[in-house]
């Protein structure tokens, strides 16, 4: 029997089917087919757009030489091409202020030229004089030679006069000596004595005279001797100075040779300064940040002028990842990226039903930790996923997400319950990469 108040219908309902259960049991099975699902695991980084290579990041055009600022030829956001001329710069210091320094310096050049010159003939003459020097020794020491074989050969004929001269002697001194018996007992007359004693004298001058040209020829030999030695010395004397002068002028074109290489040393820098005085832009690219302004302000050597930023670069992302997520992160990995100021919706786990976003590859991990404590890696495009946008300017933002190994949700879940790292993973490929 149906009771008669609605109130109890109301409340009890026992009429109404039950789907409760079904609900429960849909909801059950939708989890664990949830928790059954892939998840990518992934690491967090923030980091900024930057040039792949070096020379195409923001530079800074420094002034080489100190100088006054004279003329600007740009401004500020101004684009320029290789080569162009962004300002000029006049001379401060006071050893290269003198117009005409090019000129003076090349003419002491050509004077220290001119001086060499004039020591090398002098060279020349000094070799000249020790040959004359070396002729006239010969010819003198021939004539003395000569002279002291004739000597000699008369040396030989006076000492045969003397042996002459002395047998004459002898058998006259004999002959006198049997007149003088003869006188003695009466058998010759004194005149035959005296014939004999003159005979005796004539033969004791001969023996002496012979016996002085001997020892004047001797004499001689001597001489002539003594005269080759002080001609020998006489001509070494002469070439010592002789070749004194030459050493001595050699000195002289070696000093001027250095002092001329010094002199072109000064000149190839007095005209590499005068090409500096007109800062150029290394590359193509837009000026921005002067820190010299005015007609008139002072440079001082290695003081930056403007900065330029390239035009044409090879983006890049550099990212900072913390010393934990370091080991996961590898050359040649596959990294995420959400650029500032471009739009994206964002499925860290399920990164190919993601929008808006951007692929990279890691190109490299430094190993020396950054000023913040963290360690920095660069990020190159990964032009076959999709291109970056052309907008993009260095120092752009970027939230970067490094795509890991892929697990269940719930084992996510467990590792993030229990504060587990993720798991190390090695992308394949990376070996190929890392040796290209």
């Amino acid at each position: 029997m149906e009771p008669e108040f609605s109130a109890y219908r109301h409340v009890y309902g026992h009429q109404i089917p039950r789907h409760l259960r079904r609900w429960l049991l849909f909801l059950l099975f939708l989890c664990i087919v949830l928790l059954l699902l892939p998840w990518t695991q992934n690491i967090r980084a923030r980091g900024t757009v930057t040039a792949l290579r070096q020379e195409q990041r923001p530079q800074e055009i420094n002034s080489i030489i100190a100088g006054r600022v004279e003329q600007w030829y740009v401004k500020e956001g101004d684009y320029v091409r290789r080569g162009d001329t962004i300002a000029r710069l006049s001379e401060v210091k006071a050893d290269y202020l003198d117009p005409a320094l090019l000129t003076r310096t090349g003419e002491q050049i050509s004077a220290k030229k001119a001086a060499i010159d004039y020591y090398g003939g002098k060279v020349s003459a000094a070799e000249s004089q020790i040959g004359a020097l070396g002729g006239a020794r010969s010819a003198k020491l021939q004539q003395l030679t000569g002279k002291l074989l004739q000597l000699e050969a008369k040396l030989r004929a006076d000492s045969m006069d003397v042996q002459s001269a002395n047998n004459d002697w002898s058998i006259a001194t004999a002959q006198y000596n049997r007149q003088r018996a003869l006188h003695d007992s009466g058998l010759v007359s004194l005149t035959q004595l005296e014939s004999r004693n003159a005979a005796l004298q004539q033969a004791l001058a001969k023996k002496t005279g012979a016996e002085n040209r001997l020892l004047a020829t001797r004499q001689e030999i001597g001489i002539v001797r003594i005269e080759f030695n002080a001609v020998q010395q006489e001509y070494l004397e002469k070439k010592a100075k002789a070749e004194s002068d030459r050493l001595g002028s050699l000195s002289q074109i070696a000093g001027g040779q250095g002092e001329i290489a010094k002199l072109q040393n000064q000149y190839a820098s007095y005209v590499i300064r005068n090409g500096m005085y007109a800062i150029l832009a290394p590359q193509d690219g837009q000026v921005v940040k002067a820190r010299a302004s005015g007609i008139g302000e002072i440079l001082k050597e290695g003081d930056m002028l403007v900065h330029i930023v390239p035009t044409k670069i090879d983006p890049a992302v550099e990212l900072f990842v913390r010393p934990v997520d370091l080991p996961l992160v590898s050359v040649g990995q596959k990294v995420r990226f959400v650029f500032d100021g471009f739009p994206a919706i964002v499925f860290s786990g399920w990164p190919s039903a993601s929008f808006g976003t951007f692929e990279g590859i890691v190109s490299a991990v430094e190993s020396d930790v950054s000023a913040n404590g963290t360690f920095r890696v660069l990020v190159r495009e990964h032009r076959d996923y999709r291109p970056w946008p052309p907008e993009l300017r260095i120092g752009t933002g970027a939230n970067g997400i490094a795509l890991l190994k892929n697990v269940p949700v719930w084992y996510e879940l467990w590792r993030n319950i229990n504060a587990f790292p993720p798991d190390y993973y090695k992308p394949s490929g990376q070996d190929k990469n890392s040796k290209k």
